[in-house]
C-alpha cells in the first residue's frame, strides 16, 4: 500500500528546522524501518539537512506543503528542530493555499510561543494530519531518568536542582522559557527571549566581573518542559554546546526533565560532559526528582 511500510505503519512528513535533532530523528526512523519524508524549512534547516531533504519550502508555501503531504501520502507529521524567529507578515503572502489560510494563520502567530505551537498543531489537524512527537517515533532521543553520565551530583547540587526546578515552573506558567539556573541556594539567570545558550553565555560574563561568585564548580541548570505544554512539540534540549557553556559558566552540572527533554548527538554530549566533570541528569517533577 502506498505511503506505508510492510510494518503498516503511517508515513511520516519530517518538517525540519535547525540544528542536528532533525538527521538525528532520520537516522532512528531508518534504523526503525519506517518510511518518511523531510521537508526542509527554507531558512532555517542547514545544509546537511537540506540535503536529504525531498522538499525545501519556504514560510510562504503552505499550500505547497499540504501538496506534498497529499502527494507523498503523508499521514502523520512531526515538527522537528530550532527555528530562529517567528515569521513575519510579509514573509507568509506566498502562494494561493497561503492566501486561502491566512485568517487561521493570523490567529496562530499571536500569543506566546506555546500559544504559537499548539496553533500550528491545530491548522495540522484540521487539515486531516497526525501531529506526533519524539515520544512517539523515536523514543531514544530523550533523556532517562537518574544520572546519565559518570558524574554524580553532590548533596549541595541536589538543593540547587530543587530551586531552579521550581523557578523554570513559574517561568513555564508564564509561557516565557523553560530553563533556570541557581548557584549555592540562589537563582541567578531565568530564560527569556534570547534563549538557553544566551542565558548562559550572560552567567560566565557575570563569573567574570565577580556578580555570580560561585567558588570552584558549583551550580546547576535546569532545563524542563512548561506545564501542560504539548510535548509532540519544541521540547527543551541540551546537546554538546550546553556543556561547553555550562564548564565557562562554572557550573557544576545540568540536569533535564526525564522522558520530557533531548539530549542532542547523545553520545558526545555524555562523553563531553563526562570529559569536563560535569553531572548530567535526568529529574522528574515527582518527589525525589529521580535521584539514583
Amino acid at each position: 500500500m502506498a505511503g506505508r511500510t510492510l510494518q503498516g505503519a503511517p508515513r511520516i512528513a519530517l518538517i525540519a528546522g535547525n540544528g542536528t535533532l532533525p538527521r538525528q530523528v532520520a537516522d532512528g526512523l531508518v534504523a526503525a524501518g519506517r518510511d518518511f519524508r523531510i521537508v526542509a524549512i527554507r531558512g532555517e534547516a542547514d545544509q546537511a539537512t537540506r540535503v536529504r531533504a525531498h522538499a525545501e519550502l519556504g514560510w510562504g508555501e503552505i499550500g505547497r506543503l499540504y501538496r506534498f503531504l497529499k502527494t507523498n501520502d503523508c499521514q502523520d507529521v512531526l515538527l522537528i528542530g530550532g527555528v530562529s524567529k517567528r515569521p513575519d507578515f510579509t514573509s507568509i503572502l506566498g502562494d494561493f493555499g497561503t492566501l486561502k489560510r491566512l485568517p487561521a494563520i493570523i490567529r496562530a502567530l499571536a500569543g506566546g510561543d506555546d500559544s504559537l505551537l499548539t496553533k500550528v498543531i491545530r491548522l495540522f489537524e484540521k487539515e486531516g494530519y497526525r501531529v506526533v512527537g519524539i515520544k512517539d517515533v523515536a523514543p531514544q532521543l530523550l533523556a532517562s531518568s537518574g544520572v546519565l553520565g559518570k558524574v554524580q551530583p553532590r548533596e549541595a547540587d541536589w538543593r540547587d536542582v530543587e530551586l531552579a526546578l521550581a523557578a523554570t515552573e513559574k517561568l513555564g506558567e508564564l509561557d516565557i522559557g523553560q530553563a533556570a539556573v541557581a548557584i549555592g541556594g540562589r537563582v541567578v539567570a531565568l530564560e527569556g527571549a534570547e534563549g538557553t545558550d544566551a542565558m548562559l553565555q550572560r552567567c560566565a560574563d557575570l563569573k567574570k566581573i565577580g556578580r555570580i561568585r560561585n567558588k570552584g564548580r558549583s551550580g546547576v541548570l535546569v532545563k524542563t518542559a512548561k506545564p501542560n505544554q504539548d510535548l509532540r512539540v519544541d521540547l527543551p534540549a541540551v546537546g554538546p554546546h550546553t556543556i561547553d557553556l555550562a564548564v565557562a559558566a562554572g557550573l557544576a552540572g545540568i540536569a533535564v526533565e526525564a522522558d520530557g527533554a533531548l539530549i542532542a548527538e547523545r553520545e558526545e554530549t555524555i562523553r563531553k560532559a563526562n570529559q569536563s566533570k560535569v553531572f548530567l541528569i535526568g529529574i522528574s517533577r515527582s518527589a525525589g526528582m529521580g535521584r539514583s
